[in-house]
């Protein structure tokens, strides 16, 4: 009786190695960073082991360490002391990420820096825009050019790369005419056109000080039960001027990532949120699984369904992993 032998192809490190189709590299890295506005902070943030909330003259050597394991991207998240009911901080050429931009860009000018661009750090409220006190929801036309005049400041600053992640209609479109008339032509946008309303942000809300002060955030993130809605996400943000989009959370979304892929060619990036990271290292600490083998395995499932690119709290880890 005469099989296949699909075996032969797995005889060996050496020959696995040699057909492995998906490869997990230092280059699709973007590593997130919280930078708190107060001083002489490093503080570990409790539901994220081993990610800190870092204030400014604390950063250099985070910045650094990051940069010498070959992470070459990073994202910055702001906390700043004071916050009001439009988000100013997030626009002021002073603020708490500006600052952290120029600082990067001093200590590496190779350094990619990605923008978070939004308002939900900086609101009273906790929510991604300007309140309509009548309806109690986010005034979705009215929170356009406050995110706009955030994108433009931290491009002002050093930003490389913009990555609105409000979910308002429009916000690419806006953002990008924005930059434009503001000279900045070069500058891609990483748009978060595909968010989910999602329960595994929990700790990312405890570490950015972001979680809504009433309500929530489904009338403008996305159900966790609809697919084609990302497609019809993914088709506005490419009409308005989206170069790259990102597929938010990750793990639980991976058809979602694999769509994309399959319909557009630009890069798509996932998303390992703040929850993935959490259960896996909540997992490890109790010793119910190998970190290391589980994480690569999560990456390699990500650039398996069709991210070019992986933002992840695991960065670091990887690059050490990489380099044994």
């Amino acid at each position: 009786m005469k099989f296949d032998r699909h075996r032969r192809l797995r005889s060996s490190k050496s020959m696995r190695d040699m057909v492995r189709e998906n490869h997990v590299r230092k280059e699709d890295l973007i590593y997130p960073i919280f930078v708190v506005e107060k001083g002489d902070v490093k503080s570990e943030i409790k539901s994220l082991p081993g990610v800190y909330q870092i204030s400014l003259n604390l950063l250099d050597e985070e910045i650094n360490e990051a940069y010498e394991l070959g992470i070459r991207a990073i994202m910055f998240f702001g906390v700043p002391n004071e916050k009001d009911s439009v988000g100013s901080g997030a626009y002021d050429h002073n603020g708490i990420i500006q600052k952290a931009t120029r600082k990067a860009k001093v200590l590496h000018d190779d350094l990619l820096i990605v923008a978070d661009t939004c308002l939900c750090e900086y609101t009273d409220h906790g929510h991604c825009g300007v309140i309509d006190h009548r309806t109690k929801d986010v005034d979705n036309d009215k929170s356009l050019p406050l995110l706009v005049k955030t994108a433009i400041s931290q491009v002002e600053a050093g930003a490389d790369i913009i990555a609105p992640s409000n979910m308002m209609d429009g916000f690419v479109t806006e953002i990008r005419q924005g930059l434009d008339e503001a000279g900045y032509y070069n500058i891609p946008i990483m748009s978060y056109g595909i968010k989910y309303a999602s329960s595994f942000f929990g700790p990312f809300r405890d570490a950015a000080d972001s979680a809504p002060s009433f309500g929530d955030r489904k009338t403008y993130q996305m159900d966790p039960a609809n697919r084609l809605e990302a497609l019809r996400e993914l088709e506005s943000d490419l009409h308005e001027g989206a170069d790259m989009m990102i597929v938010k959370p990750a793990l639980s979304y991976l058809d979602i990532v694999r769509d994309v892929k399959n319909n557009t060619n630009i890069p798509v990036i996932a998303y390992n949120v703040s929850g993935e990271y959490a259960m896996t290292k909540a997992a490890s600490q109790n010793g119910w699984i190998d970190e290391e083998r589980v994480v690569m395995e999560q990456m390699v499932s990500m650039k398996r369904a069709g991210a070019d690119m992986i933002i992840t709290y695991f960065a670091k880890d990887i690059c050490r992993y990489l380099d044994k």
